[in-house]
């Protein structure tokens, strides 16, 4: 807490000054605040009662600013506020005006900024007051309103004297104008002509009226004959002008004593009043019936004017319309418009009875109604006078139709089924009868959107307006309201993923105005409603059941997809074929046939070349998928299986997807063709003698095919060599070869190599030499042609060694 530290201190003193002089106070204002803090001056003039005057202030910013009375002259320098010293502020006022008069003190305020950066004023504290007397010189004048009494009876007369009281009257210029509860009734100029207005001119034609100058100091307002409406306030102002050297006047100050009001009371009247009314609390809309009938004391001479008016919660009173002695209908201000539309209706029944009427009532129409009627007789000089007048009141309630206006959407089937039908239903309370129109709209929000959009609108008049972002839900939705009720039900037939979403009603009160436009009263959201689609429950089986398959490549692999059970007989199927090789972490898609039995190869089937491979079956029954790939390759082994997929068709008339499963996996092993080859293994002993001819054979006794071909080569251990070399080699296409061994000396020269029947392979050397002496065998391979047309070796098979012996004669 900070303590409070503020001292404000002035000279408490009274000072007689004269118009013209110069004033000036001086204030001290200290404090001893260890925070920041910032201190706002400000002189004040105070007279008696009345509220103060600010002079001139200094704010919390620094900012020198004088009062709304003070401004201009602060401006041209005769209002100064100075600082004079650490803590002594000083006021000045030069050319000091009669009005000036009064209580001068200062008042000081701490403030302290708070966190948020707004300041707060800590203490606020005014000094001890300096009374200022101010003499005005001859100028000054003062004015003095005069009448005899305050109460009169209707037709007295009464007299109103503005007595100006001033020095040098006759050489000085005043004007004076006269007032009736503000509004203005005569002035006069200082040539002393009266100017009356508007009515109080035509009455003073009629000699009712007089406004006159007695005196240079006295001036009269004379009415003669006073009415009910001549009660209230009355006054007079004068101002004294400047005449300037053109000769024409300028204002120069104005005055005005206090108000005098006078109270003219009626003649009195005999006549009593009884009101009717027809209900006390109405619902907004309904009609407003009122009698006013005069039951006694009324009699042939005489003439009624009736006036209807209206008293609200506040007070306040409004004239609804008033019948004068001759019949003629007047609205009041508030009510000209809805008369106009026949929206309010007085009517006389008969002499002395009369009937208002007001229709399509609102709530501002709420409140307290009074029936004034007037009698009226002639006087002596022909004109009409009130004698009096009596009236009578009633209490009238009217309910707001918005009130308790409220609006709920329910619905007993939340979740439904494709193809059944669901009700929503919105119910508006509280039960309005037929003539309040409600306007009911019908708002979807689809699912996994997040915008609403209009649906359907029951409007006011009881039309129906489609909106036209779905269509496709007026061709199965209904729309109803009962006459008797409130509960406008919308309807949806044959359900679909379209119609799942949120629903919600919105709901608008009208009311009809008096000029046939309509005014919305309110309007109320209900709570939302979401509607949930089931598609049916699947009923989707297929066959589980695992197998292997091995086959010899260039077989066909037939592989089947079992159906075992399905939802409905229409239901449709979409079967996905794939593969999965050990080496992928996914299957691959081989083949695709669609619920509308189109065909798809899958990027598998793209790469590796199964277009022309495969073959899709389906059985008449429609439960049984077959595929066959053709010329099985060893590379189609693999884990197959298929993906079935379950299509029904919608409400909508669109294909839907409603399950999916997969198949049992059939392990598919393909291979090549089981080795058969054998070569002759025997091993023999030949010896020769040099520059004979030799012949060694490589003799296949079994092949794994008869269409396979067969490539021979022969190697030879010679003493003191450490590996076999090669000799010759016939290809599996016939072409002959020379090894390194071959090569060298003219040993190439000498070797001859034959096949005389299929399966036998000769080598022979002529003219054998010594160097030729080695262990030889032949070494087979033996190559097919695979479904793809490509050759690869099968096997191969290595003979029996034939150890050469070449000596010399």
């Amino acid at each position: 807490v900070i303590p409070d530290s503020l001292r404000v201190t002035a000279v408490p003193q009274t000072l007689n000054k004269v118009e013209r002089d110069s004033l000036e106070l001086k204030c001290e204002v200290s404090k001893s605040t260890a925070q920041h803090s910032h201190v706002s001056i400000a002189w004040y003039r105070q007279r008696g009662s009345e509220a103060p005057v600010e002079v001139i202030s200094l704010s919390r910013d620094f900012v020198l600013r004088a009062g709304s009375a003070y401004a201009q002259r602060q401006a041209t320098g005769d209002v100064r506020l100075d600082k004079v010293g650490e803590t002594t502020s000083k006021l000045t006022i030069y050319n000091l005006h009669p009005s000036d008069q009064g209580e001068f003190y200062c008042e000081a305020a701490e403030w302290i900024q708070d966190p948020d950066k707004s300041w707060y004023a800590m203490t606020r504290k005014r000094s001890q007051g300096a009374i200022v007397n101010v003499q005005a010189t001859d100028k000054e004048f003062s004015v003095r309103l005069e009448t005899e009494k305050r109460t009169y009876i209707v037709g007295e007369p009464v007299e109103f004297r503005c007595i100006l009281e001033a020095q040098n009257v006759p050489d000085r210029y005043f004007s004076i104008s006269w007032a009736f509860n503000s509004s203005l009734i005569a002035s006069l100029g200082p040539n002393a002509v009266p100017v009356l207005n508007n009515e109080f001119a035509q009455r003073e034609v009629l000699g009712q009226l007089k406004v006159a100058k007695e005196s240079d100091n006295i001036f009269v307002l004379k009415i003669y004959r006073l009415r009910l409406e001549d009660s209230g306030k009355y006054n007079c102002r004068v101002t004294e002008r400047e005449k300037t050297v053109t000769g024409d006047f300028i204002d120069k100050e104005s005055k005005r004593p206090k108000n005098i009001p006078i109270t003219v009371l009626p003649l009195k009247t005999s006549i009593s009043l009884e009101i009717i009314n027809n209900a006390s609390n109405v619902l907004e809309g309904e009609s407003l019936r009122f009698g006013c009938n005069v039951r006694s004391g009324f009699g042939p001479q005489s003439r009624l004017s009736v006036t209807w008016q209206l008293v609200d919660k506040l007070n306040r009173r409004s004239e609804i319309v008033r019948l004068d002695r001759e019949g003629t209908l007047q609205p009041g201000p508030s009510y000209a418009e809805r008369s106009s539309y026949g929206g309010i209706q007085v009517e006389q029944v008969r002499p002395g009875s009369f009937t208002l009427e007001i229709f399509n009532s609102i709530k501002a129409d709420e409140g307290h109604y009074e029936c004034r009627v007037a009698e009226w007789t002639r006087t002596l000089d022909g004109e009409w006078q009130m004698v009096g007048e009596r009236h009578a009141g009633t209490a009238v309630s009217i309910t707001a139709l918005e009130a308790g206006f409220a609006v709920t959407a329910i619905s007993r089937t939340p979740g439904v089924t494709y193809n059944e039908s669901f009700d929503l239903q919105c119910i508006i309370k509280p039960h309005y009868p037929s003539w309040v129109p409600v306007s009911v709209t019908w708002r979807f929000q689809p699912a996994g959107s997040t915008e609403f959009h209009d649906l359907v609108t029951f409007t006011r008049d009881g039309g129906v307006q489609w909106g036209d972002r779905y269509v496709g839900f007026r061709t199965r939705t209904a729309i109803e309201k009962a006459e008797s009720s409130n509960n406008v039900r919308l309807s949806i037939s044959r359900a679909s993923d379209t119609e799942a979403g949120k629903y919600q009603c919105v709901a608008e009160l009208w009311r009809k105005n008096y000029n046939s436009s309509w005014t919305r009263l309110a309007d109320r959201t209900s709570n939302l409603l979401e509607i949930r689609v089931l598609r049916p429950v699947t009923k989707l089986q297929v066959s589980k059941s695992k197998r292997s398959i091995t086959l010899v490549e260039n077989r066909p692999i037939p592989l089947n997809c079992s159906v075992k059970s399905q939802t409905s007989p229409d239901s449709h199927f979409a079967v996905l074929w794939y593969v999965h090789k050990p080496s992928d972490a996914d299957g691959k898609l081989i083949l695709k046939t669609t619920h509308s039995s189109a065909f798809e190869y899958g990027t598998y089937a793209e790469e590796e070349g199964l277009r022309g491979r495969l073959q899709f079956e389906r059985s008449a029954s429609g439960g049984l998928f077959s595929l066959t790939v053709q010329r099985a390759e060893v590379r189609d082994s693999g884990s197959y299986y298929c993906h079935v997929e379950e299509w029904l068709l919608s409400p909508n008339h669109a294909w839907y997807k409603l399950a999916e499963e997969v198949s049992g996996r059939t392990e598919v092993t393909v291979k090549q063709p089981d080795n058969r080859l054998q070569v002759n293994q025997t091993h023999k002993n030949i010896t020769v003698l040099e520059n004979q001819w030799v012949t060694l054979e490589c003799l296949v006794s079994s092949r794994t095919s008869p269409s396979s071909q067969l490539s021979v080569e022969w190697y030879v251990w010679r003493p003191g060599h450490p590996e076999k070399e090669a000799v010759a080699r016939l290809s599996r296409q016939s072409t002959l070869r020379y090894g390194d061994l071959a090569a060298l000396g003219d040993l190439r020269s000498r070797l001859h190599l034959e096949s005389p029947s299929p399966g036998l392979y000769l080598l022979s050397i002529q003219n054998a030499t010594v160097r030729d002496s080695g262990a030889y065998d032949c070494r087979v391979e033996e190559w097919l042609l695979d479904p793809s047309d490509r050759w690869y070796k099968r096997a191969e098979d290595l003979s029996g060694l034939t150890t050469l012996t070449v000596k010399q004669p």
